[in-house]
């Protein structure tokens, strides 16, 4: 049986609206923010069990949303991809350096094949535990490109340059 992966990303911050590109950073909901994450919680309280990235903008908007209703997991393996030295930087010039950084490390940090590693193991670890379950996992846009990699075969190349869209969760089946 398949697990049926809803993925969302951490609910806005207060660097989300200023343009600042956190990284491992631990960042901060705004009040918008907040709001995004209490409806998250209403649309997604059928999942199963919830996965978070242990970066604290991904675990307050669980706490948000679920309030201590729901199983909640942390992974680290779930973080935003380690910017190293541009942790906190402007997003403009972190968005113009991703693709110098799909194989070679980030000054400091990771490449986001490392995170793409990162999330095939996760997504190993899923399939044995939660057969036939709904798993919610909340992390972050790195990740979400990890995600669209492994399972559907984009390039990173693509995903990096793309701009981002944010919508209500992607869903995914892991056979």
């Amino acid at each position: 049986m398949a697990v049926k992966v809803v993925y969302e990303t951490h609910s806005i911050t207060v660097d989300n609206e200023t343009g600042v590109a956190t990284g491992w950073l631990p960042g901060e909901l705004s009040e918008r923010g907040r709001e995004l994450a209490a409806e998250l919680g209403v649309r997604r309280r059928g999942v199963d069990v919830v996965y978070c990235s242990d970066l604290r903008r991904a675990v307050e908007t669980v706490e948000v949303a679920f309030g201590g209703g729901k199983e909640v997991r942390l992974d680290a393996r779930l973080r935003e991809c380690d910017y190293g030295s541009y942790n906190g930087r402007p997003v403009s010039e972190v968005a113009a350096l991703r693709r110098r950084h799909i194989d070679t490390p980030w000054p400091g940090g990771q490449s986001y094949r490392q995170v793409v590693a990162e999330m095939a193991g996760f997504l190993g670890e899923l399939r044995e535990e939660w057969r036939g379950a709904t798993v919610l996992v909340v992390s972050h846009s790195a990740n979400r490109w990890a995600l669209q990699n492994l399972l559907d075969g984009t390039p990173l190349e693509e995903l990096v340059d793309a701009p981002f869209r944010w919508q209500e969760g992607w869903e995914y089946e892991v056979a």
